[in-house]
């Protein structure tokens, strides 16, 4: 957490930090579902924490949109309503096409770079938040060679947010999984192409096939 000072190595991180990560990771994967509301009592108890450092963690996810704090009551988990999924959906293929197009400058490097990601896919065809994690950093990097932080920041909160909207459900098959490392293999396959366009129409593909699965198993 930002406002949490350092910790030794090998310590365990600061109570707001176990807060923050525990409860975001419940909101993700939907295990605290929108609308429930959480009292700062029932997480001191799931993190074994006090009071002091629930409200810390809680700001923070407050500021990211995750929860709605409400005075005297505890933390709504903000419900995902079809505006904020289509919003995401579009936000996140402007960002994957405009970095794509950036990162088209220095495709051999980022081919090899993509190289250990597509390798975790394949390892991980059977434990779909495994994929699911794999998938995320292999876009990632892609967003990151574009050399835009602030961009590589909105496209990690966009993933966040997309998570909740059900992406584990979108990996959730053997034929689903099978597709999208299939799709994976087609990406980098084109950066070692000559081919910008055909580049770029498959990142832009790639994200509205993946919004569509998105938007049948909501």
């Amino acid at each position: 957490m930002d406002t949490a000072s350092p910790s030794r190595a090998g310590s365990p991180p600061p109570a707001a930090d176990r807060v923050y990560a525990q409860v975001k990771h419940g909101i993700l994967d939907r295990s605290l579902p929108g609308g429930l509301l959480l009292t700062e009592g029932e997480i001191a108890d799931r993190v074994g924490v006090s009071r002091t450092p629930v409200r810390e963690g809680l700001l923070k996810l407050q500021a990211e949109g995750l929860v709605h704090l409400i005075p005297k009551r505890g933390a709504l988990v903000v419900p995902v309503s079809p505006a904020e999924v289509e919003d995401v959906l579009e936000t996140r293929e402007l960002v994957e096409v405009h970095t794509a197009a950036r990162a088209w400058e220095h495709r051999a490097e980022l081919a090899e770079a993509l190289r250990p990601h597509l390798e975790a896919m394949r390892a991980a065809v059977d434990d779909p938040w495994a994929f699911m994690h794999a998938d995320r950093t292999f876009h990632a990097a892609v967003v990151r060679s574009a050399g835009n932080e602030v961009l590589a920041g909105i496209y990690d909160s966009l993933r966040d947010r997309q998570m909740r909207m059900g992406v584990a459900n979108v990996h959730g098959s053997s034929d689903r999984i099978a597709t999208a490392l299939a799709d994976h293999e087609r990406l980098r396959e084109a950066l070692l192409g000559e081919d910008r366009e055909d580049w770029l129409a498959l990142v832009r593909d790639h994200v509205r096939r993946a919004g569509d699965r998105l938007r049948a198993v909501r």
